[in-house]
């Protein structure tokens, strides 16, 4: 099994770090031709969702992995990733890769000072969650199924092969995110 990890910014390498430690290969993404390698999934970190949305249109990647995704590849979106996989954006008209029936809040939490960890339910596991000027999922449509809640807000979601989480799990030693994503390719 192989991940792709698109690797514009955020932390793509510490995506690669878990990956490593579930002994699944991984590879970067920063160009178009790297989509044609042979890949069983793709993992969308953090960054700045605008900033890379830009970039995937430039690079002429974006509707190239809109179709991986609607036409069933697993994909992980973690942060800005899932502000790029949600269909809507509150309060803004735009949106990116468009694929998951959700519609979140950008920078919810506030500016960087704002970021906190805390310890939550995952699935039904209490993980450690790291937040970096997280959004959170303002609603979900009837086939996502909401995965974790912190203070009342939806924080991790799942759509068939689409994972999203508002939090870094990449940024702490708990594996338990990555294997559900994995799973979803199993």
């Amino acid at each position: 099994m192989t991940i792709a990890i698109l690797a514009f910014q955020g932390a793509f390498i510490e995506h690669m770090r878990m990956l490593e430690k579930l002994n699944t290969e991984s590879f970067e993404i920063r160009k178009k031709s790297d989509l044609n390698r042979s890949f069983d999934g793709l993992i969308l970190p953090g960054g700045e969702s605008t900033t890379i949305g830009k970039l995937l249109v430039d690079l002429e990647m974006m509707n190239h992995i809109r179709d991986l995704i609607q036409n069933g590849l697993p994909v992980l979106g973690t942060c800005a990733g899932m502000i790029l996989l949600a269909k809507r954006i509150a309060d803004e008209s735009v949106s990116h890769l468009a694929t998951m029936d959700i519609t979140v809040v950008r920078n919810a939490y506030g500016r960087q000072l704002g970021s906190f960890n805390t310890i939550s339910g995952f699935d039904d596991k209490p993980i450690e969650m790291t937040f970096i000027r997280a959004p959170y999922i303002k609603s979900v449509e009837n086939n996502v199924n909401v995965l974790s809640t912190v203070e009342g807000k939806i924080v991790a979601a799942q759509q068939g092969n689409q994972l999203v989480t508002a939090f870094h799990p990449e940024l702490t030693g708990d594996t338990t995110v990555h294997k559900h994503f994995l799973s979803l390719i199993n």
